[in-house]
């Protein structure tokens, strides 16, 4: 257990590689209640919404969800967000742990006058549950045929273990599967009969360090590694998530300019070529022995690979597939190379 933007969180349980191949295989159980749940309601919630994400929430059907960045008025990341629409006049904004406190004011401010803001995060319970039987488990849990047919990114009500959720088609594996909100007080029974009527599965609980690889494998960014305030969506590969055309929106301009002139950095995808782990801040080089060009975001062994893998900023000119660079790993310069990415992607995505 660790701390972690004010939580005990668990890093593992039956190991990193264990719990990560149960994903990849099989299915895992990951707790991921610290995230923050904002609510919006009345009739300008969709617009104050979508005034401060770069994405177009006003396009959502009821019962979809979309993934989103919240800008500041330099063009920054103050967070990735999910958000779901419930209905025309109700909005659910999920948010980074570590966020709440800075998202919870950006939101409060502009509700302010506009809609009904609620910061519902201290009595919402989020568990999510992924991998390739994760529906199979599920199915033993509740009625969720109807939404096991819908596209990722649908949610819908259902009753679970005679429990009120909400059951989403989103996650952070790259796998498929779902994250279920709940009544804080509800969680522990929800999670010890998910892992009961899952050990026939292969079922396993899993902890922050799979969840890391897990993402890594996809190229999911995490916040204060991949995205922060001085980087912005476009230099992250994000520009699917940043809509121009929507209508203004916090950062706009920023992007626009940034758009406009193209981008100095990029992130970039690194496979090691020689023995060495990039890890997060390691310097990135040009030349062996050369000046430092950039820096390593995140990296790790990938269990489902076999190789060590990372992502970093680069120079846009030194960003091409095939680029050599060098990571400086404690000193020594080790060799790397920019690879196509995402690094794994499940079978018929």
């Amino acid at each position: 257990m660790v701390p972690f933007a004010g939580w005990e969180m668990p890093v593992q349980y039956s190991g990193l590689v264990d719990e990560h191949h149960a994903v990849r295989k099989a299915a895992g159980l990951f707790d991921v209640s610290h995230m923050g749940e904002l609510d919006l309601r009345g009739e300008h919630a969709i617009a104050v919404v979508n005034y401060l994400v770069t994405n177009d929430i006003s396009k959502l059907e009821d019962g979809h969800a979309i993934y989103t960045l919240c800008c500041n008025p330099e063009g920054g990341v103050h967070d990735d967000l999910i958000v779901y629409k419930a209905a025309h006049d109700r909005v659910l904004v999920v948010c980074n742990g570590a966020n709440r406190d800075k998202i919870v004011g950006v939101f409060a401010k502009a509700a302010k006058d506009h809609c009904e803001f609620v910061d519902r995060t201290d009595e919402t319970a989020l568990i999510a549950l992924q991998g390739p039987k994760a529906w199979d488990i599920l199915a033993k849990a509740g009625d969720v045929s109807a939404l096991a047919k819908k596209p990722a990114y649908s949610f819908d009500e259902a009753r679970l273990f005679n429990v009120d959720c909400t059951v989403a088609r989103t996650g952070y594996t790259g796998e498929d599967g779902c994250e279920i909100f709940m009544p804080w007080g509800e969680a522990e029974k929800v999670w010890n009969a998910l892992l009961e009527i899952g050990k026939e599965h292969g079922l396993k609980p899993c902890g922050l360090g799979c969840r890391d690889t897990l993402r890594l494998e996809c190229k999911m960014p995490l916040y204060g590694q991949e995205l922060a305030e001085d980087i912005n969506p476009l230099e992250a590969a994000l520009s699917w998530a940043v809509k121009f055309d929507k209508g203004d929106f916090v950062g706009r301009a920023a992007l626009l300019a940034a758009k406009e002139k193209g981008l100095s950095r990029k992130l970039v995808g690194l496979e090691m070529v020689g023995r060495g782990i990039a890890r997060h801040g390691y310097d990135l080089r040009g030349a062996e022995g050369g000046e430092k060009i950039g820096f390593v975001t995140s990296g790790s062994p990938s269990p489902t690979l076999g190789k060590n893998i990372g992502l970093g900023y680069v120079p846009a000119d030194k960003s091409a597939i095939g680029q050599k660079l060098f990571v400086d790993c404690r000193g020594k310069d080790v060799e790397a190379v920019v690879v196509k990415t995402p690094f794994y992607k499940r079978a018929g995505r």
